[in-house]
């Protein structure tokens, strides 16, 4: 297995031994290569033999360097291999249930662990061999993120519809023994891999020194599910049992582990119609990716940067800048919260609660609004400017719809503010839109 080089970074290590673009990578001290993850392993030396093909015949570099520095070759694909596909059928697939104009590339269904390490996405497991798990460990590739929705096998196998699924707990035994960290994730659906068999889950997850964490999240159903298994979200008082639930193990592991380890999301509150708890018991934010603290991170942040305010700014004055907000049902009323016990002097905001009629009303989240349903929702909002959260956009400022950012703007006949998911640039924001010089 050989790989191409496409291009040589200038007085790089492997540009000053003379390798350049068109070689094709061979080995590495004698060792062939996979995909980027064995490249960066082999290549983290002070001294290596780098060994390429040029017109098709092997010639060896000897090549020195500082240890872990970049070797300095780039390849066809940042991987240097293709994307490891999806061989599950859950469930619950969010791609089974994307509507018929969404664009090809959000149907594509992956699950590299590869891309677990580098980006946090969240893998099964499933399309591992125990071959490829050797391969984690020996490379000491850590922390994961891994979907593991049960650990009773039986009923993984039902919910990711493979074999597969049932070897999971082997898996993770064996990445735990060789010194793997990793964090897990539940998707919760009613009455299926809740209750006792959420206990287990915890229980035994509980018990895997490599296990970080487990983060709890209701299932996402959108309106195109027809010819889908009939799955339904979670009623306010099932949301307040997995709530209570994940309370009391909690409890128990921060006694027992020092961690309260089971995390449910910022969602499960808001359907249980419980407080967001408060910014020490999410112990540093692991899962705030899978939207475990998100709001109540926002919130310190903005509080905190708003309590460095001078005192004059920190009040409503009456004909404030007319300022919106746009975002998701679950997260509105929290935000308009936040925003009353913490005015900005010269801002006059409004929040405004976005109905999701592209993946359907049940999606509530922020992250998947669309130009579609943003510039139409707000075409009669009274406002200078309209703030979003940079969630809701994709590379190069795209939707979810293919709506560009400009593209809203001129339907909008206003600009559209992209701020960060950090409390200060929320507070930074609201301040340049109401004229103030005052930054945070």
């Amino acid at each position: 297995m050989s790989h191409l080089i496409v291009s040589v970074d200038p007085e790089s290590p492997a540009a000053r031994a003379g390798i350049r673009a068109g070689d094709r990578l061979a080995r590495l001290d004698g060792h062939a290569m996979i995909d980027f993850i064995d490249y960066q392993a082999l290549s983290a030396q002070k001294r290596l033999t780098v060994q390429i093909l040029r017109d098709g015949r092997p010639v060896d570099f000897a090549v020195r360097k500082d240890e872990y520095a970049p070797l300095g070759l780039n390849f066809e694909t940042p991987m240097m291999s293709g994307t490891r596909l999806c061989c599950n059928k859950c469930l619950f697939c969010f791609v089974d249930q994307l509507p018929g104009c969404a664009r090809e590339t959000m149907r594509v269904k992956d699950d590299d662990w590869r891309m677990s390490l580098m980006m946090g996405n969240y893998v099964t497991l499933t399309n591992v061999s125990d071959a490829e798990l050797g391969r984690i460990v020996a490379r000491r590739c850590s922390p994961l993120y891994i979907s593991v929705h049960a650990t009773d096998p039986d009923l993984r196998v039902r919910l990711l519809g493979t074999p597969r699924a049932r070897r999971l707990m082997g898996q993770l035994q064996t990445l735990s023994d060789g010194g793997i960290r990793f964090h897990c994730q539940c998707v919760l659906c009613p009455g299926l891999n809740d209750g006792a068999a959420l206990e287990r889950t915890i229980r035994e997850l509980s018990q895997l020194p490599g296990a970080q964490s487990l983060a709890l999240v209701p299932v996402g159903l959108t309106g195109h599910r027809e010819g889908l298994t009939e799955l339904r979200t979670y009623r306010p008082d099932e949301a307040r049992a997995v709530v209570e639930l994940a309370e009391r193990w909690r409890e128990k592991l921060l006694r027992e582990r020092g961690t309260r380890f089971a995390f449910p999301s910022d969602e499960f509150y808001l359907q249980a119609g419980l407080p967001i708890p408060p910014d020490e018991a999410y112990e540093g934010y692991e899962q705030i990716d899978d939207g475990v603290g998100l709001l109540r991170l926002l919130d310190t942040e903005y509080r905190d940067a708003w309590e460095e305010l001078p005192k004059e700014m920190r009040r409503a004055t009456p004909g404030g800048r007319k300022l919106a907000i746009a975002c998701g049902r679950s997260a509105a009323d929290f935000i308009r919260q936040m925003l009353l016990d913490c005015p900005v002097a010269g801002a006059d905001i409004s929040v405004h609660a976005l109905e999701n009629t592209y993946f359907g009303p049940s999606v509530t989240v922020s992250g998947l609004i669309t130009g579609g349903d943003l510039t139409a929702q707000m075409a009669g909002v009274d406002c200078e400017a309209v703030m979003i959260t940079t969630c809701m956009l994709r590379d190069e400022a795209v939707f979810l719809d293919d709506m560009t950012l400009d593209e809203a703007v001129r339907r909008l006949g206003k600009p559209i503010r992209p701020v960060g998911r950090r409390g200060e640039d929320l507070l930074n924001m609201i301040l340049e839109l109401s004229g103030s010089e005052k930054r945070v």
